[in-house]
C-alpha cells in the first residue's frame, strides 16, 4: 500500500511538472522576408513589428523563458521562395513563421501536409478555413481606389498607367481593376494601361516600361514592382510625369512628381498579431481584412510634400472621400 502511495506521488508529481513545463515552453518565430528589407519597406515594417512585439514579451523575463526571433531575408527571385520557406518548416523547431505577400497562402499550403505541425501568421495575405494558418489582409479595394482617384483628377491627358512586378490574384482582381475605377470615377475619361516587369528587381525594365508609357501619353503611373519601381521614378524626374505610390509614404522619393501616398500600416499590425500570437490569442483559420475605418489603412494627406504638389481644391476633394470611407458612407469594395 505505502509502495503503491510512493509510485502514485512520483507519478502525480512527474504530470505537474510536465504540464507547468508545457505551459512556460521556450518559443521560437521566424520572420520570412519574401524579398529584402532594404528595398521594401513594407517588409522592413513587418520585420520591425514583430521584432518590437518579441522585445516587449521578453522584457523582464528569465533567459530560458524568452521568446527567440530568427530573420530570413529569402530575395527577390520568387521562384526560390518556396524552398527556403520550406526549409525553415523543415527544421521543425519555430513555433509559428510570419511572413508577408498575396502569393503566400498558395506557398505554404504544400508545406503544412509535409509538415502538418507549422503554423503560418501571413500578413497582407487571404486564406480561410486552414487551422495551420491565420492571415489578415488591408483593404486594397481602398487603397487602389484612392490611388486611383487622385490619379484621375491630376491627369491632363487621362491616360493613366500601372506598372506591375507580375500578375497574381489580388493585382489582377483588386489593385488593377480598383485603380481604374478610382481614375473613372474621378474622370470618366480616364484609362489606364497596364504593364508588367516580370520580377521585383530590375530597375531598368521599370525605366523602359515607363518611358513607353510616357511616350504613349501616360502623365500618372502606379508602380507596384519593389526594386523595379525606382527605375519608374527616375523616368517620372526625367520625363516629368506624376506617380502615385503604394503601401507606404513615398513622397521624399522624387519631390514633385509623387502625388499620393496611400499606405497600410503594417509595423503596428504586426506587433499586434505576433503579441496575440504570444500570448496565446490567435485566431488560427481567419482571414481578417481591415481597412481606413479600423486605422490600418489610411491616405497621407499631411506631408508638406503632398500640400505642395497637388492643388487645394484636390486636396478638398480627396480629404472628403477619406472622411467618406472613414464613416462608413462610402464602401469600396
Amino acid at each position: 500500500m505505502k509502495k503503491s502511495f510512493i509510485i502514485l506521488s512520483i507519478l502525480l508529481s512527474f504530470i505537474v511538472i510536465s504540464c507547468k513545463s508545457a505551459t512556460t515552453k521556450k518559443k521560437s518565430i521566424a520572420v520570412f522576408i519574401p524579398g529584402i528589407c532594404a528595398d521594401s519597406p513594407v517588409y522592413a515594417m513587418l520585420r520591425d513589428g514583430v521584432s518590437l512585439a518579441v522585445d516587449e514579451f521578453n522584457s523582464g523575463k528569465e533567459m530560458d523563458k524568452k521568446t527567440t526571433l530568427y530573420v530570413l531575408e529569402a530575395g527577390t527571385n520568387q521562384s526560390e521562395w518556396p524552398a527556403k520557406i520550406s526549409a525553415l518548416a523543415a527544421e521543425q523547431k519555430y513555433d509559428v513563421i510570419i511572413s508577408s505577400n498575396p502569393s503566400l497562402p498558395e506557398i505554404v499550403l504544400p508545406i503544412i501536409e509535409q509538415f502538418p505541425d507549422q503554423k503560418f501568421i501571413l500578413m497582407d495575405a487571404e486564406c480561410r478555413g486552414n487551422k495551420n494558418i491565420c492571415t489578415v489582409c488591408y483593404n486594397q479595394y481602398e487603397q487602389a481606389y484612392l490611388t486611383g482617384y487622385i490619379g484621375g483628377l491630376m491627369s491632363s491627358s487621362h491616360k493613366l498607367g500601372l506598372i506591375a512586378a507580375q500578375e497574381y490574384p489580388v493585382m489582377n482582381n483588386i489593385i488593377w481593376p480598383y485603380f481604374e475605377k478610382g481614375a473613372r470615377d474621378a474622370n470618366s475619361a480616364s484609362t489606364v494601361a497596364f504593364r508588367v516587369v516580370g520580377n521585383w528587381y530590375d530597375a531598368n525594365k521599370g525605366a523602359v516600361l515607363a518611358d513607353s508609357l510616357y511616350s504613349e501619353g501616360v502623365d500618372v503611373i502606379l508602380p507596384i514592382c519593389g526594386g523595379a519601381s525606382q527605375g519608374v521614378i527616375n523616368s517620372a524626374v526625367n520625363n516629368n510625369f506624376y506617380i502615385t505610390w503604394f503601401d507606404n509614404n513615398g513622397f521624399d522619393k522624387a519631390p514633385g512628381n509623387i502625388i499620393s501616398s496611400t499606405v497600410m500600416l503594417q509595423q503596428e499590425l504586426s506587433f499586434i498579431m505576433t503579441t496575440d500570437f504570444l500570448n496565446g490569442k490567435t485566431d488560427w483559420g481567419t482571414a481578417k481584412t481591415f481597412g481606413i475605418k479600423e486605422g490600418f489603412v489610411d491616405f497621407v494627406q499631411d506631408d508638406p510634400l503632398y500640400i505642395s504638389t497637388v492643388p487645394a481644391g484636390i486636396r478638398t476633394k480627396m480629404a472628403e472621400l477619406v472622411d467618406s470611407i472613414k464613416a462608413g458612407d462610402i464602401i469600396i469594395q
